[in-house]
């Protein structure tokens, strides 16, 4: 979809500092960070919102929980991290691409979240 700023973002089109790569799936760290680490995993198919994803897409939302602890580890976060998935306008979904946050740091993260979207 040429007017998602995820799917530009996958094209090359619009800069990231790039975490991980694959046939089905990129990671980049989030422009407006939460977290002292803070990064997305999404699917390099356009799927709307975890609402859209259907069987077929079973596979590769597999694949970015089962990423999500490695890439966690890579980016420092070997005491633990957060995982958020936000669906829909009231779910506070900002962007209308599939995206998996990773969000962790040096102490824990308490209410530093409750407004992310």
């Amino acid at each position: 979809m040429s007017d998602c700023i995820f799917c530009r973002i996958v094209a090359g089109e619009l800069p990231c500092r790039k975490v991980y790569e694959d046939e089905d799936v990129y990671a980049f760290h989030d422009i407006r960070p939460a977290a002292p680490v803070h990064f997305m995993i999404i699917p390099k198919r356009h799927i709307a919102s975890l609402a859209e994803a259907g069987p077929a897409d079973a596979a590769v939302l597999g694949k970015i929980l089962a990423l999500a602890g490695r890439l966690a580890r890579e980016q420092g976060l070997e005491e633990g991290f957060r995982t958020i998935i936000n669906t829909g306008r009231i779910g506070c979904q900002e962007v209308y691409h599939l995206h998996v946050h990773i969000l962790g740091g040096p102490e824990p993260l308490g209410g530093m979240l409750a407004k992310h979207g």
